[in-house]
């Protein structure tokens, strides 16, 4: 939880230097959801095969996920970026979630 916070903290204080202008759909839009959900369930079937019991396992695999979403908008906020897109980590959260259920239903 602390590091959810701290996540928050960095990304609403950050100061982007610019925000996208962008819609809620697109091809980028499936490419934010369907690349963090892979990378959530990748990331969770990792952890797990390191030995991590199977609820941390998951939170790192979702952590994984949108710290690499969050990354990506950060560098898109670079001026000669195309701007933050608070939709595009919209698509990356419900990837991750996404991912973790899948990952989640493949375990039973």
């Amino acid at each position: 939880m602390r590091s959810l916070f701290l996540l928050f903290s960095l990304l609403t204080l950050s100061g982007c230097s610019h925000m996208a202008n962008d819609n809620w759909t697109g091809q980028d839009k499936a490419q934010h959801f369907l690349g963090s959900a892979m990378l959530s369930a990748a990331g969770n079937e990792y952890f797990q095969h390191q030995g991590v019991n199977r609820d941390r396992s998951a939170m790192l695999g979702v952590m994984f996920s949108l710290s690499l979403g969050a990354s990506k908008e950060l560098w898109d906020s670079r001026p000669e970026g195309s701007g933050w897109s608070w939709k595009d980590f919209a698509w990356d959260v419900a990837g991750a979630t996404t991912g973790y259920a899948v990952w989640q239903l493949a375990q039973h």
